[in-house]
C-alpha cells in the first residue's frame, strides 16, 4: 500500500499532528498502525489502561519522551521506545517529526511477568547476519525474552540479496519499508516495493523478499509472538 493513499486524519489524544492508519483491525489485523506527522510543539499524553501497549519508532526529527514516574528523555532518528499496558507516557516533538505509532491489546501470559518500559537507539542495535549471508543483517529491536509478546525488528538486504526461504507462519506483519526498493512475495504474487511502502500480511500469508536498486534496502517490521494460541 503506496503512502499517497492514506489520507491524513486526526487523533483525539494527540495535538498538532497529522496521522495516518496504516493497519487496523477493519483490515483484519490484531493491531493498529500509525504514521504519524508531528509538529513542533505538538504530541501526546497517554495514561496507562491497563491493557494497551504502545511502540513508537522515530523516523525523523526529535522529540521529548517521559514515561510515568519518570525523567524526560530526548529522542532523535533511529530512536525506539516501548512503553508496556502498565505505564502512561507523554510525547512531544522538539523539532517536525515523523514516527511509527503500533499499540496493541498486551496479551497476559500464565506466570508470565509483564515486561518493564525500554528506550533504545537503533544505531545501537547489532545487526547480526542472517542465516549465513553477510549481505542480509537482522536487528531486534526488542529483547527476545517471553515477557514480550511482540516483535519490532529491522531487515537490511544488499542488492540482489534475499529471504532465503517463502515464509509461511501464523504471525501476521506489519511492514513500513525505510529505504531502496525491491519485488516482495505474497500470495503468490510478486509486488514491487519502495520506501514509503506498508504491507499488512496476515497469518499464513506466504511471503519472501528480494532487494532491487542502487543502495540496500531496509525495512521495520511487526509480528505478534511468544504467546500460545487462543482456542
Amino acid at each position: 500500500m503506496p503512502l499517497q493513499g492514506f489520507p491524513v486524519s486526526r487523533l483525539p489524544n494527540w495535538t498538532d499532528t497529522d496521522a495516518r492508519v496504516l493497519a487496523a483491525p477493519a483490515l483484519g489485523a490484531a493491531f493498529v498502525e500509525y504514521l504519524l506527522d508531528i509538529r513542533p510543539g505538538g504530541g501526546t499524553r497517554y495514561a496507562a489502561d491497563g491493557r494497551v501497549e504502545t511502540f513508537v519508532y522515530l523516523l525523523s526529527g526529535s522529540a521529548e519522551l517521559t514515561m510515568e514516574h519518570g525523567t524526560p528523555q530526548r529522542l532523535s532518528e533511529g530512536a525506539f521506545t516501548f512503553v508496556p499496558h502498565t505505564h502512561g507516557y507523554a510525547l512531544r516533538a522538539i523539532d517536525a517529526t515523523s514516527a511509527l505509532l503500533l499499540r496493541k491489546a498486551y496479551e497476559l501470559a500464565s506466570g508470565v511477568e509483564p515486561p518493564a518500559p525500554l528506550v533504545g537507539q537503533q544505531s545501537e542495535v547489532v545487526a547480526e547476519v542472517y542465516q549465513g549471508n553477510p549481505h542480509a543483517r537482522l536487528q531486534t529491536l526488542l529483547p527476545d525474552d517471553v515477557r514480550f509478546d511482540l516483535a519490532m525488528n529491522i531487515f537490511t538486504f544488499e542488492p540482489g540479496h534475499s529471504l532465503p526461504v517463502v515464509e509461511t507462519h501464523v504471525m501476521e506483519h506489519g511492514l513500513y519499508f525505510l529505504q531502496g526498493k525491491g519485488v516482495y512475495y505474497l500470495d503468490d504474487e510478486w509486488m514491487e516495493v519502495e520506501a514509503g511502502d506498508f504491507i499488512w500480511m496476515g497469518p499464513y500469508v506466504p511471503q519472501s523478499f528480494y532487494a532491487t536498486g542502487p543502495v540496500a534496502s531496509r525495512y521495520i517490521y511487526y509480528k505478534n509472538v511468544n504467546r500460545d494460541i487462543p482456542l
